[in-house]
């Protein structure tokens, strides 16, 4: 996680000592329906058109600009998306955003249920959907995104199965239109390691091994790690301690907690070796990189 505007979003965080996790901002109910789709205007107004870093565990969400704009800020990246342009911000990613009052738009929120099981499944549309990203509203997506916000409102006997088919659409659309901008030697991640991603999400303050996560998944410790170094270069212990190391850059910028209790909450007992890990992987020690959002 680059620290591009720490400072910034960090001056305007309370004091906390986690990243609040919602359903829908500010919700900790069941989700609503199939998937969500709301205006700005009924959320943003009420926040003062101020919506405060949170992440969503279980829930991707695409942004639509139609006037005005969003400043956004997603694990430490900025993004300002305005009038006909788009945001997308999947699972686990800390999130921020600043609209021009009076902004319109939709927000389409995807249980990653839906993302998971698009069919026929390929690794390109996982890994296209793996990263938050930005881009125009195309005359399909548009088209798309139109026909799923009405099939939504509709009251037909099997408007869940079209809706689902409709979001599949929209994703599907979505994933070509960022691959169509990604290096052509990007990697593409297999299926089993976004299975992989949950359980280390899941299992974080476990201290899991590579072993343990393979057993997981029913294959060798040997099989995770060719499958890690395919999409990524690197092995599954590698692999694993990337993931901590990025949700520790979270904790670090948008927590206060000390800097033992965050490599407590990772699965590292010895709080020494935390930060010697950190080190290694950020080029410099916890408190280092916790300063570049708080100066």
């Amino acid at each position: 996680m680059a620290p591009k505007s720490g400072a910034w979003y960090y001056s305007n965080m309370s004091v906390q000592n986690i990243i609040p996790a919602f359903g829908l901002y500010g919700e900790q109910g069941q989700f609503p329906d199939v998937i969500h789709s709301e205006t700005f205007s009924v959320r943003a107004p009420i926040h003062d058109w101020r919506i405060l870093p949170h992440r969503h565990s279980q829930m991707s969400q695409l942004f639509m600009v139609e006037q005005g704009w969003i400043d956004a800020i997603v694990d430490g990246d900025r993004h300002t998306v305005r009038k006909t342009g788009f945001l997308y911000v999947p699972e686990h990613c800390v999130h921020e955003f600043t609209f021009e009052p009076g902004s319109e738009g939709r927000v389409f929120s995807f249980p990653v249920s839906i993302v998971r099981t698009m069919s026929p499944a390929t690794d390109q549309i996982l890994t296209a959907l793996s990263d938050p990203f930005v881009g125009p509203i195309s005359k399909p997506l548009e088209r798309v995104t139109r026909l799923l916000r009405d099939t939504m409102e509709d009251a037909s006997l099997f408007r869940a199965q079209q809706v689902v088919g409709l979001a599949h659409s929209v994703l599907a659309n979505l994933a070509e239109t960022r691959l169509a901008e990604r290096a052509s030697d990007q990697k593409t991640k297999h299926a089993r390691l976004f299975a992989l991603d949950g359980l280390i999400s899941k299992h974080m303050a476990d201290g899991w091994t590579a072993s343990d996560f393979a057993n997981a998944l029913s294959m060798s410790t040997g099989h995770l790690s060719r499958l890690c170094r395919a999409a990524t270069g690197l092995g599954a212990t590698a692999y694993i301690e990337q993931h901590q190391m990025q949700e520790a850059c979270r904790l670090l910028a948008f927590t206060q907690l000390p800097v033992s209790e965050i490599g407590y909450r990772l699965g590292f007992v010895d709080p020494s070796y935390f930060s010697k890990r950190f080190r290694v992987a950020r080029g410099q020690t916890p408190t280092d990189y916790r300063a570049l959002f708080t100066n």
